[in-house]
């Protein structure tokens, strides 16, 4: 057993992410729910997407099955309910509904195979959850979706992993670079604590903090507004975009001599939607960015072979993003083997 699993068990939620489809994350799911201590820990699964199909309906590629244990509790649609190939106790049937019918939550009572497709918005994967902990779950395990960061959010989960691959880039360097920009955004370092008060409630807008600790608004719905002005701002301490970053804002920001070097403070990394280049051009012009919200990443896993078949070379792949990260990097489907 790779030694990641006993860190999940310090938090109570996990969040598996993907950077692409086909980069091994419900392969991580499966190994993680197989090394489960469902004899001392109550756990529960769901997911934001749909999970356990054993062809990807995207790629048309095979895709391993989840199977939960005897003991586990699961969300999942009504449709895919109905479709489980395990005996359960049902516990509670939601009122909201998605695609493909309302939530059900369920306890496993035989080990079997499942179909995954939970609550379908992080606000209603909170509530699920909520539930969760009132019925004495341990453990909340969530499976993100394609492109669905915010289940990885902070707000939602407390520790997260990450699932890379030759299907986010077939070139090993590009790879490595690009999950590394990823990786530096999870890990950014928390604001102040006077500053996490002075900002959690506010969920819309641009706003500063002047060397005074006032706060001030800009008056801009969005970092996105064509019409943010940064006149009068030479006071500015702290500038707080509470929705999404992007490269044109953070460019304006750069750009102003006075706003140049300081602390820029997004939610969580999974507001953040600057490449690369902007990101690095801001860092070395002196400014900082901080958040009000991180999430423990715990470990990053890999898939060396992409859905076209091209195959990177596992180990290599593996050494160059711990040494670039300084995180454990695992090849599970390997590991397992």
């Amino acid at each position: 057993m790779l030694p990641f699993i006993d860190e999940i068990l310090r938090y109570d939620s996990l969040s598996i992410v993907g950077l692409e489809k086909n980069t091994g994350k419900t392969e991580c799911l499966k190994y993680v729910l197989d090394h489960m201590p469902v004899q001392k820990k109550r756990i529960a699964v769901t997911s934001i997407g749909i999970d356990g199909e054993t062809v990807d309906q995207v790629t048309r590629t095979q895709k391993p099955e989840i199977v939960l244990r005897e003991g586990m509790y699961f969300g999942t649609s009504e449709m895919h309910y109905r479709q489980r190939r395990l005996v359960s106790e049902l516990i509670d049937v939601s009122d909201e509904t998605t695609s493909l019918g309302r939530v059900v939550t369920a306890k496993a009572l035989t080990t079997g195979k499942i179909l995954l497709s939970g609550p379908s918005s992080s606000v209603s994967l909170r509530r699920w959850m909520g539930d969760m902990r009132r019925l004495g779950i341990d453990l909340v395990i969530i499976d993100g979706a394609l492109s669905r960061m915010s289940s990885a959010s902070p707000a939602v989960s407390q520790s997260m992993i990450l699932a890379t691959g030759a299907a986010y880039s077939a070139n090993m360097t590009t790879l490595v670079n690009k999950t590394a920009h990823v990786v530096e955004l999870v890990n950014l370092d928390l604001t102040s604590q006077e500053n996490v008060k002075r900002l959690l409630h506010l969920d819309k807008g641009v706003w500063f903090i002047d060397k005074q600790g006032a706060l001030h608004d800009l008056d801009a719905v969005t970092s996105l507004s064509r019409d943010i002005h940064f006149e009068g701002m030479e006071n500015c301490e702290t500038l707080y975009v509470a929705g999404a970053l992007v490269d044109g804002f953070l460019e304006k920001v750069r750009k102003n001599k006075v706003l140049k070097q300081v602390e820029l403070v997004v939610r969580d990394f999974t507001k953040i939607f600057v490449s690369p280049q902007q990101f690095r051009l801001f860092l070395k012009a002196g400014g900082r960015v901080t958040v009000l919200q991180k999430s423990r990443l715990i470990a990053v896993t890999v898939n060396p072979t992409s859905p076209s078949g091209y195959v990177l070379d596992s180990d290599t792949l593996c050494g160059q993003l711990s040494e670039t990260i300084g995180l454990p990097v695992y090849d599970l489907l390997k590991n397992k083997h």
